[in-house]
């Protein structure tokens, strides 16, 4: 199967600082993937090379295209909302849907109003009298009304309260994903979105620290609750992370067979926030 995205030893330096070292991976079609990081550890600009939005070093193909070279026939098949709204605010909300349907040819208006008459939001509102919440109910609407391939969503529901941001993913499901488009998301709020996803990245100093489907995740992690009788023997398997819950170990493991660790304790699937805050220890140093 042709990756949706395919990215070969990316790199990428503002100044001073490494914000891309060597990034590998790839997308295939039909996934939902989550990049998870810290601040700082080079998500953003992932996303930008993707978009063609900066340069880079490296060798990087989506959609077949290559995005520093060829943006405008990429664009025609990639939407972004970002977590910072981009319509104008002096726009009506008419007149956003005239200018999306006057420059994208996969534009479907019948689609963005279907989207549009499940909300509040009226015709003749301009962008500044929406709250937060309706304005990313409009640029989804419109986004989604494009036939686009591949989606890029930069911590879409950020400053959002829950009842939206539920919504949001919900009609991102119900709406726009099928099994030829790829979704590509980076948000802070991981259990929110962890139901969706069926892919995980976790990027760390500008470096990829893990790569792989929630399939392989569920798999290959196993936590422990672990007694006290048993914690030197737990131990002796090298667990990668260990925290102290109702004066209990908590260990988790990598690779190590589930039946083998379950004479030890309760075992359970990792969360994709308790695998994120077991790996990145020491970067909020």
């Amino acid at each position: 199967m042709t990756s949706v995205v395919s990215a070969r030893n990316l790199r990428k330096r503002y100044k001073n600082t490494t914000a891309m070292d060597g990034v590998s991976f790839e997308l295939p079609a039909g996934r939902i993937v989550g990049l998870i990081g810290p601040n700082g550890a080079g998500k953003t600009t992932a996303l930008k090379a993707v978009l063609g939005l900066i340069p880079f070093e490296g060798e990087l193909s989506v959609l077949g295209l290559d995005p520093r070279t060829q943006r405008d026939a990429l664009m025609e098949q990639v939407c972004f909302i970002a977590d910072v709204a981009v319509l104008p605010r002096w726009i009506r909300v008419s007149q956003a849907i005239d200018f999306v349907e006057g420059v994208h040819p996969r534009f479907d208006r019948a689609k963005c109003e279907a989207a549009l008459a499940h909300t509040k939001i009226k015709r003749n509102s301009r962008v500044k009298e929406l709250s937060k919440g309706m304005i990313v109910q409009l640029h989804l609407a419109l986004v989604m009304a494009i036939d686009a391939k591949l989606l890029v969503l930069d911590e879409p529901t950020l400053g959002l309260d829950i009842v939206y941001r539920k919504q949001f993913y919900q009609n991102l499901l119900e709406q726009y994903f099928d099994d030829e488009k790829t979704i590509l998301i980076t948000t802070h709020q991981v259990e929110e979105i962890e139901h969706i996803l069926t892919d995980l990245l976790f990027i760390r100093d500008g470096k990829i620290s893990l790569c792989t489907s929630m399939d392989d995740m569920a798999e290959r992690f196993v936590e422990v609750m672990v007694s006290a009788d048993h914690a030197a023997a737990a131990r002796a398997l090298k667990p990668i992370d260990e925290r102290q819950v109702f004066g209990k170990a908590v260990m988790l493991f990598d690779g190590i067979p589930r039946a083998q660790l379950a004479g030890f304790g309760e075992t359970r699937t990792p969360g994709i926030a308790d695998l994120f805050v077991a790996s990145m220890k020491g970067t909020y140093a």
